[in-house]
């Protein structure tokens, strides 16, 4: 008698598999019996053994818990920590450096095509790669936000879940942050917060904050830290936003100042602005032109007049940047745009008013592949093209990728 055919998996199942291709969000994928499954903790070309995570229609997610086959980019994860079923921080620690940056390439390459709606010989003209930075792939981190269990333990969250797993150490994060006394090794407990955020910024101030229903209390260390970038100091609340990796910021100044090439003169408007950072690098090169700041967070747009109080000739507007545009609280020729949106990308609206305004060229810092792929389709919808793009590894051992693409109008 014929054994009964396969239903489907279910969750905690294990299933022996071949793994293909690389996807998005430190997956490869897989099949079996036909259906899609999403693979992590694995490698192209690789024989393994998976355990069912969860069960969708049309697709299941998966771990690899037992390696048959390895393929040669494979290592042994540095950190214990980093292994099926308990941190979810860091995706591809199994994966040798080198292989890291080809991985993010991949992935980029496929969402230009798959959601950008480019072809392969236009992704192929631009070249994509993805260049390491400094420091290596491990201690970068300055800024690190462990969740805090009902235990009042910190740790890092399991993948695709709320549970906290209390860690003793991060590897990833910055040396001065491991030496914090916050983790379960140095007997920390914090009863009454939902999360502790640790920072060490690259002007050499560590601090410790708390936070208790979202809001903020300073532990130890300044409120205000001091970060050194493009040939400035920058003050911002320990809490505030600012790139994690130590040698982020010069790095997407230096690349967008390089593809954007401004012109004393030259009219600019800073798109989710942040602290001033790209405005600041802007106002250098164009002189007395105006350049325009637009940010959404009150304490960003607090951080950013304060920053940069010494260039008259910059403009803050606290606004949502859609909010800006629609309404035209932002008017008056532009020449250049730094679009530098959350992980959600800009979206099609603020890419049709930016087109509107005429600029010669768009500089787009993204930090989400899907979401700047959708946006380079409404560009290019409207007869602009993707003339040139870099990316950059600010997140070693993880999945994400920075990337910055510049962006020229028709005839360009």
């Amino acid at each position: 008698m014929s054994a009964p055919a396969r239903s489907g998996l279910e969750e905690a199942e294990r299933v022996e598999l071949t793994v293909d291709a690389i996807a998005p969000s430190g997956h490869c994928v897989a099949r079996v019996d036909g259906q899609v499954v999403f693979v992590r903790h694995a490698l192209p070309g690789e024989r393994v053994v998976a355990e069912v995570t969860e069960v969708h229609r049309g697709f299941a997610r998966a771990d690899a818990v037992e390696i048959l086959a390895a393929a040669p980019d494979r290592v042994v994860p540095p950190c214990p920590y980093a292994r099926p079923g308990v941190c979810g921080g860091c995706d591809l620690q199994h994966v040798a450096p080198a292989a890291q940056l080809d991985w993010k390439a991949t992935v980029v390459r496929e969402q230009l095509t798959r959601l950008g709606g480019l072809t392969d010989s236009q992704v192929d003209a631009l070249g994509v790669r993805v260049e390491a930075l400094p420091g290596g792939v491990l201690g970068w981190r300055s800024r690190v936000r462990y969740a805090v269990d009902g235990a009042g333990r910190a740790g890092l969250l399991k993948h695709r879940s709320h549970e906290v797993v209390p860690i003793d150490r991060c590897l990833i994060a910055h040396p001065a942050i491991q030496e914090l006394p916050v983790l379960a090794p140095s007997g920390a407990r914090w009863p009454d917060a939902d999360a502790v955020e640790t920072v060490a910024s690259t002007g050499g101030d560590v601090s410790v904050v708390a936070y208790a229903d979202g809001a903020p209390t300073q532990v130890s260390g300044p409120e205000l830290v001091r970060e050194v970038a493009a040939g400035r100091d920058w003050t911002l609340p320990a809490a505030g936003f600012w790139q994690v990796h130590p040698a982020a910021a010069d790095t997407l100044v230096g690349a967008v100042l390089d593809l954007l090439d401004p012109a004393p003169g030259e009219t600019a408007w800073d798109l989710y602005g942040g602290a001033g950072l790209f405005a600041a690098a802007l106002a250098g090169r164009v002189g007395d032109a105006r350049v325009t700041l637009v940010e959404s967070s009150p304490g960003g747009a607090a951080a950013a007049r304060a920053n940069l109080a010494d260039l008259p000739r910059v403009e803050v507007v606290a606004a949502r940047v859609e909010a800006a545009l629609a309404r035209r609280r932002i008017t008056g020729p532009v020449d250049l745009v730094v679009l530098d949106p959350p992980r959600s990308g800009a979206g099609a609206p603020v890419v049709r008013d930016i087109v509107a305004a005429g600029p010669r060229a768009v500089g787009y810092v993204a930090c989400d592949p899907a979401a700047f792929a959708r946006d380079v389709r409404a560009f290019t919808g409207a007869g602009w093209r993707l003339a040139a793009l870099r990316g950059f590894d600010l997140f070693p051992m993880t999945q994400h990728v920075e990337l910055i693409g510049l962006f020229l109008p028709p005839g360009s």
